[in-house]
């Protein structure tokens, strides 16, 4: 095949970019490929970040031949001889098997010079991440195999213009790349006629959370939410309520229960808030308090962020306090309204993805849980019972059974009750720490 033939299978396949924003493949490799440059380069982004997310460790460790493959493939395409794979380092045994990957190609052929006897050449090294979750973002990931700081980039110009060193860049991440030998080898049409119109093929998950089944889980694209949580993920644990899903990690936005039908799909995900992302999915139960929820992934991006923009680097700080307020019992409902203000301009202002996607959880959580919010600026009450400041657990007497499994698991014995009495909670005792809460059989505690 030709380098333009090779491209055109790809583009055919309609292959969209797994890392995140879902850039259509073959389009990427051909603006990379009509770069006039004799140096061009390839990278296979494996800079897994989002918190809970394990696919491309996955690969890495049961495959890496595939990834190397097709990099060649990408390589040979594009008119590359060089590339590069960033990867975790918190990932040891995947470094450990890419580097054994990469020893077995080479002895075989596969990488180095006048491979299958032709005049192409293409080798592979490897660079170690270590653990910065911007480096994920493409430039900042340039940045950081050139030996400097990881911070992005502004853009334009593109990777595909001016990328490692100035030169032309191809950069996919692992998940992408694991899906292009099957693609030449069954064709462009095999592929296409998976998944829904506009997002072809399967998507692989990281399923975790308050759901029976964790783990990875493949999925043609187009698969609804309620398939993938109740069908392959065994429903909620101890008969408890879908709340919300988080697609999409820090990033991402939550799916309420209304949108348990959402196929997953880029076009779908985007106009209910939310975002693919690298694949993690984060199922939540009826006793999470999204308040909580939308303050954790906060607490997350503040400390990532590399600190370059005055949006992201301050922005976020401020939205974080402010939902530390709100979960202290000491915010307002002005607070929600700066919460939107801020988060706007933080989306419109920032330099890089990371920024522009950071207020994500707390749109999104604002957007379909916005009572539970102004519950806690307003009623200073925490009906999940997460906010410890202003929880207090009581014990519905028309419910309790007492069948004494609370004051069983209770760790400070502040649960007082004998027999089939139906039980009470010493108020002073209690640390509201929600174990009475999980284990009551028939949901009789609450706030």
């Amino acid at each position: 095949m030709s380098q333009d033939e090779v491209i055109e299978v790809i583009k055919q396949s309609g292959l969209r970019g797994r890392g995140g924003a879902g850039f259509p493949t073959g389009k990427k490799w051909e603006f990379t490929k009509a770069s006039k440059d004799s140096q061009k380069y390839v990278v296979c982004n494996a800079d897994e970040g989002d918190p809970g997310a394990f696919m491309d460790r996955s690969i890495l460790e049961g495959d890496p031949h595939c990834v190397l493959e097709a990099m060649a493939i990408a390589a040979y395409a594009i008119g590359a001889n060089k590339g590069y794979i960033y990867v975790r380092a918190e990932y040891p045994i995947a470094v450990k098997r890419l580097k054994i990957a990469i020893r077995q190609a080479e002895d075989y052929g596969i990488l180095g010079e006048n491979i299958f006897d032709t005049d192409f050449n293409f080798d592979i090294e490897i660079r170690l991440g270590a653990g910065a979750f911007v480096c994920g973002e493409e430039t900042a990931l340039l940045e950081s195999i050139e030996g400097k700081r990881g911070q992005p980039r502004v853009k334009p110009p593109y990777p595909a213009q001016s990328g490692l060193w100035g030169k032309p860049t191809l950069i996919n991440n692992v998940e992408t790349y694991a899906n292009i030998s099957q693609i030449i080898l069954k064709g462009s049409e095999w592929f296409s006629s998976i998944g829904t119109e506009t997002s072809k093929g399967t998507k692989v998950f990281a399923l975790g959370g308050n759901v029976n089944n964790i783990g990875l889980v493949e999925v043609p694209m187009g698969t609804t939410l309620r398939e993938i949580v109740y069908d392959i993920g065994g429903g909620i644990p101890n008969g408890r309520d879908f709340k919300a899903a988080q697609t999409g990690g820090p990033s991402g936005g939550c799916i309420p229960k209304e949108h348990l039908d959402t196929p997953i799909d880029y076009e779908s995900l985007k106009q209910i808030g939310s975002m693919m992302g690298s694949g993690g999915l984060i199922v939540m139960d009826d006793t999470k308090c999204m308040v909580c929820l939308a303050k954790f992934y906060l607490e997350f991006t503040v400390s990532e962020s590399c600190g370059k923009c005055t949006p992201c680097r301050i922005g976020t700080k401020r939205m974080l306090e402010i939902l530390e307020r709100l979960c202290a019992g000491e915010g307002s409902e002005l607070d929600i309204y700066k919460l939107e203000k801020l988060a706007a301009n933080i989306q419109k202002s920032s330099i890089c993805g990371l920024g522009q996607s950071a207020p994500n959880p707390v749109i999104s959580t604002l957007k379909y849980f916005r009572e539970e919010f102004r519950q806690h600026a307003i009623q200073k009450e925490c009906k999940a019972l997460e906010c410890k400041a202003m929880s207090k657990i009581t014990i519905n007497e028309e419910k309790c059974k007492g069948c004494g499994l609370c004051q069983k698991h209770c760790p400070v014995n502040a649960i007082e009750g004998t027999g089939r009495e139906i039980r009470m909670i010493n108020q002073d005792k209690c640390i509201k720490c929600g174990t009475c809460l999980t284990n009551c059989p028939f949901h009789a505690i609450g706030n």
